[in-house]
């Protein structure tokens, strides 16, 4: 199964392919969408749609996993950043994916085996089950690839809400 993992942000969207097979992973890729902070927020979330449209086309996941939102004091960047999920969410059911969401504590769970990990342990732990070379960078590009682990050892029920594709 190929996964797509997505740690939605308005600013930076990081993301990670991963094939999931006989238990085993293998990055296939992984990287950011990013936005500049000047640009428009409706510009920003075309972008967002376009890029990650092009990364589903090119790699053709079957599933996407997706943070789901953790909101601090500020919200007005929790707003923004449920607008920039809510266009990452259509964007996937729109090219027919199969879509689930996890808390940060269920990812950490999945990862680390703790879900009060701090984010040093969750991307050490990914760049060990992945075998990469060094951590990925940004850090949301790690927390994607997390993402998609946790989303592969749940196998694709218990812990998300999963949707079904709609007819």
């Amino acid at each position: 199964m190929v996964i797509l993992g997505i740690d939605p942000g308005l600013a930076i969207v990081g993301w990670g392919v991963l094939d999931y097979q006989n238990t085993r992973f293998r990055p296939l890729a992984y990287g950011s969408i990013n936005t500049p902070a000047g640009m428009e927020t409706a510009n920003r979330l075309a972008r967002i749609h376009h890029d990650l449209a092009a990364i589903i086309d090119h790699y053709k996941p079957t599933e996407m996993a997706v943070e789901e939102l953790f909101f601090t004091k500020n919200i007005t960047t929790g707003i923004r950043v449920a607008e920039a999920r809510g266009v990452i969410l259509m964007t996937g059911q729109e090219k027919g994916l199969n879509l689930a969401e996890y808390t940060p504590m269920q990812v950490k769970q999945a990862v680390v085996g703790y879900g009060g990990a701090d984010k040093r342990q969750v991307i050490s732990m990914v760049t060990r089950l992945l075998n990469l070379p060094e951590p990925p960078k940004p850090d949301d590009t790690a927390d994607a690839l997390a993402i998609a682990i946790c989303h592969a050892h749940s196998g694709c029920s218990r812990l998300g809400n999963y949707y079904n594709k709609m007819q």
